[in-house]
């Protein structure tokens, strides 16, 4: 899905002036300078990852995002960044329902097909 961030690794290449490849996606798209230690860095990368930050940044704010990315421990923050991602492009689709609406469909899908099996067992 597109809604996954591209990722460099999570030593801060692409970002952060350590490796000189310019400015991380996040930084890109606030037009900001990416300084080292950047908190996004590792989870925009320079390429696509301005236009996975732009949903984030609309939806929860980057300073929203950077202070729960920052009270999270290193290990856990890219399954946070992949959820955000998700929730934050699901939201601009369904500004009411965000995610909630596709995990109700899928619901929908397992209950229909839960029935149309049960239909072909002879009791």
């Amino acid at each position: 899905m597109s809604s996954n961030p591209s990722t460099s690794s999570t030593s801060g290449g692409g970002g952060g002036g350590s490796s000189g490849g310019g400015p991380c996606g996040a930084c890109k798209f606030l037009r900001r300078k990416c300084v080292a230690g950047c908190i996004f860095a590792p989870y925009f990368d320079s390429d696509q990852g301005a236009a996975h930050f732009a949903a984030v940044h609309k939806v929860f704010g980057a300073s929203n995002v950077s202070k729960l990315l920052f009270h999270l421990p290193v290990q856990r923050r890219h399954d946070a960044v992949v959820t955000i991602c998700y929730e934050a492009q699901a939201r601009l689709k369904d500004p009411v329902y965000g995610c909630v609406s596709h995990i109700f469909a899928l619901q929908q899908q397992v209950s229909s097909l839960s029935l149309s099996n049960n239909t072909h067992i002879v009791h």
